[in-house]
């Protein structure tokens, strides 16, 4: 049966099984030891695997990002917990110059099963150096998997996929999901990649929603319900691969997308979601794309300040009143 449990809790169940399933898989990161790491991401691991499974390191992303990656091309299975994703741009060369390409440079000689995760968005007053997403970085970039999980059941099913996986996987977690709770299926649970899910269906409009946005469209599309305005949602999942697939079957259905994004909008995932449906999916659009995103300025410490610059369940409604009548 069932059990419901918060997002970190379900990724941690499955963070747990991976672990006891096979003894290459170990985790390193700040406070991810004894304390069971910033947001609970490894609580009560250290005490079953010890010091060489779960390892502290000092503040040096480059340095322990490159050795797990030698650990990752030499037959571990290792996952950097980096807190907050922002960290990881102080690893930024030897993940593009190193992570992502040397299964290409060793002609697939050598894999690199190596998970790479944090926790992304805004909220909470974490100001400019904790509330960003980057995932358009990896995105653009050939070797990464790039996984967004919305919901508990996907947050563990989705990491084990990634631990399983023998490429690089950046899986992002947005930290205003952590404590929200779930239905999880007990037992092996997994969820392949490049499969969007349908969050909700209808026929007014198509929204795609990425990551900690498809409980804020969920939340609007119940609003809409009552004045006879069915969209439907559609969560990606992973954003490399991307479920192009699903999103053009959803829009040939409807007629409109709106993509709503926390990332901001120039060279964001929406647009290239929308580049893609206009290329394939042009004839069975009868409105323009519209894309709802963060303002594009840096996350300001202030929450009402904060507050106003991010989509909210009620701007997503406006967005998507405004397409249905377009």
């Amino acid at each position: 049966m069932p059990t419901e449990m918060t997002f970190v809790a379900a990724a941690r169940e499955g963070l747990t099984e991976e672990m006891a399933r096979d003894a290459s898989v170990f985790v390193v990161g700040q406070g991810i030891g004894a304390r069971g790491g910033n947001f609970q991401t490894t609580l009560g691991l250290y005490e079953k695997y010890g010091p060489e499974r779960l390892r502290d390191v000092p503040i040096a992303e480059r340095g322990f990002v490159g050795i797990c990656t030698g650990a990752a091309a030499s037959g571990a299975r290792p996952i950097v917990d980096f807190m907050f994703v922002d960290f990881i741009l102080d690893a930024l060369g030897e993940l593009i110059n190193q992570t992502s390409k040397l299964q290409y440079m060793s002609n697939g000689r050598l894999k690199m099963p190596i998970v790479l995760r944090g926790c992304i968005g805004i909220g909470g007053a974490a100001a400019t150096h904790h509330s960003g997403s980057y995932f358009p970085i990896f995105v653009n970039q050939p070797g990464f998997r790039v996984v967004v999980p919305s919901n508990p059941a996907d947050a563990k099913g989705l990491l084990k996929t990634a631990i399983r996986c023998d490429d690089p996987v950046i899986f992002l977690e947005h930290k205003s999901l952590l404590n929200r709770k779930g239905m999880v299926p007990d037992g092996e649970h997994l969820v392949p990649f490049g499969l969007a899910a349908i969050a909700r269906t209808g026929r007014a409009a198509t929204v795609v929603a990425v990551g900690g946005m498809v409980p804020k469209t969920l939340d609007a599309c119940d609003a809409l319900a009552a004045d006879g305005i069915d969209a439907e949602v559609i969560d990606p999942r992973t954003l490399a691969p991307l479920d192009i697939d699903a999103v053009l079957e959803s829009v040939h259905k409807t007629g409109r997308l709106l993509i709503v994004d926390e990332g901001y909008a120039p060279c964001g995932i929406g647009a290239e979601i929308a580049a893609q449906v206009v290329a394939r999916g042009f004839d069975s659009l009868d409105a323009p794309i519209q894309r709802l995103n963060t303002l594009h300025t840096p996350v300001p410490y202030s929450p009402t300040l904060e507050a106003a610059i991010v989509p909210s369940p009620t701007t997503i409604a406006e967005s998507i009143r405004s397409l249905v009548a377009g």
